[in-house]
């Protein structure tokens, strides 16, 4: 009989076909995802049987380390030839019909670094894999939607939030998910994941948050007109009204973007009319017209489009006599009236910032 070896158990296989892949990746997977006392009683065991294994553990993660490699190799290729189209749609077929998508979901907490970058790749990989002309992915997602149940509150795990946040946007690609998503309860906690300490946590939140709200029109055009009330006064409250200036700033990016988009017309219509909502926008404004140390290429902006915005503001009116309104609305006009323009000394960064402004001048 022939004497077994840790390094014959560990040897890479070569050309291991996708479905011996998948189960040498889906075996580590369930052994790291037992219950705590079943994974100790099953270690002690290979411990008895085999008394080299001095670290069960590392044995696991270096075959789940090595398979998830493998197969991100196998569908993104390796740099000298292409991933080949027929065995990609096997995996793709195989991986969701044996519901890995799950087991990888409930597995990143337990993955290291490597192995969590390559099956966020995978997984972003496997979203976009058609076979037949038929997304697979959404197909399974329709079937198994409470996945994102337990994708969203991933945001909620500091380290490794980013690497739900990444499969999260990969998954709302497709409409049912994004649909779900906004009809779901998890919807009101990204008003707090935007606003989470952690810089990079939060600006992922947002970039989720903003794919969300713009990439299936006529899904978020019935969102918003079903939960115009709360959401609006979320969105007022707590993001537009944020003490954080780039909370406060990709808000009204975010809000320019979706009101002006034509399938939001109607929301457009009533959100304007709103005597609160142009109090806050006005407000918005003051911001960057009281602001004594904003970067010239803004305040020539403001000084250049003055007329404009004295002139919009001299004819606006509202029907009811408001006392504070027209108290704020005069401080803003009698602001923008005295701007003055600032010299420019890089010019480079006026060819910047006009390639990138928002506002016509």
């Amino acid at each position: 009989m022939a004497k077994l070896t840790t390094k014959g158990l560990l040897k890479k296989s070569k050309s291991r076909k996708p479905s011996e892949l998948l189960m040498n990746t889906r075996e580590p997977l369930i052994f790291l995802n037992a219950d705590k006392d079943i994974r100790e009683q099953k270690r002690k065991e290979k411990v008895r049987l085999f008394a080299w294994f001095y670290d069960i553990a590392d044995t696991v993660y270096g075959e789940l380390t090595k398979s998830m490699l493998e197969i991100r190799t196998l569908l993104y290729g390796d740099g000298e030839s292409e991933p080949n189209k027929d065995t990609c749609a096997q995996l793709t077929q195989e991986f969701f019909r044996e519901d890995m998508f799950r087991l990888l979901i409930a597995s990143l907490p337990k993955l290291n670094l490597e192995t969590r970058k390559n099956a966020t790749h995978i997984i972003a990989n496997l979203q976009r894999q058609e076979v037949q002309s038929r997304l697979i992915a959404s197909e399974y997602l329709e079937k198994n939607i409470d996945v994102m149940d337990l994708l969203i509150p991933g945001y909620e795990e500091g380290d490794i939030a980013l690497s739900y946040g990444a499969i999260l946007r990969e998954c709302i690609r497709h409409q049912v998910v994004a649909r779900y998503v906004l009809e779901s309860n998890h919807m009101k906690k990204f008003f707090d994941y935007i606003q989470i300490p952690n810089f990079e946590i939060a600006s992922d939140a947002a970039a989720t948050f903003k794919e969300l709200m713009t990439r299936h029109k006529s899904t978020v055009a019935q969102f918003l007109s079903n939960n115009y009330d709360w959401f609006f006064q979320e969105y007022n409250s707590q993001l537009l009204e944020s003490q954080n200036y780039i909370t406060k700033r990709q808000a009204v990016k975010l809000l320019g973007n979706m009101l002006l988009d034509r399938s939001n017309s109607d929301v457009m219509v009533r959100y304007v009319c709103s005597l609160d909502n142009m109090r806050i926008l006005m407000n918005l404004l003051r911001l960057f017209v009281a602001n004594e140390n904003k970067p010239p290429e803004i305040a020539n902006v403001l000084v250049t489009n003055r007329s404009k915005l004295l002139r919009f503001f001299g004819d606006f009116n509202i029907e009811k006599e408001d006392m504070q309104f027209e108290a704020d609305k005069a401080e803003l006009i009698k602001e923008i009236f005295i701007l003055e323009p600032k010299d420019i000394k890089d010019f480079s960064s006026v060819l910047s910032f006009r390639e990138h402004c928002q506002i016509a001048c």
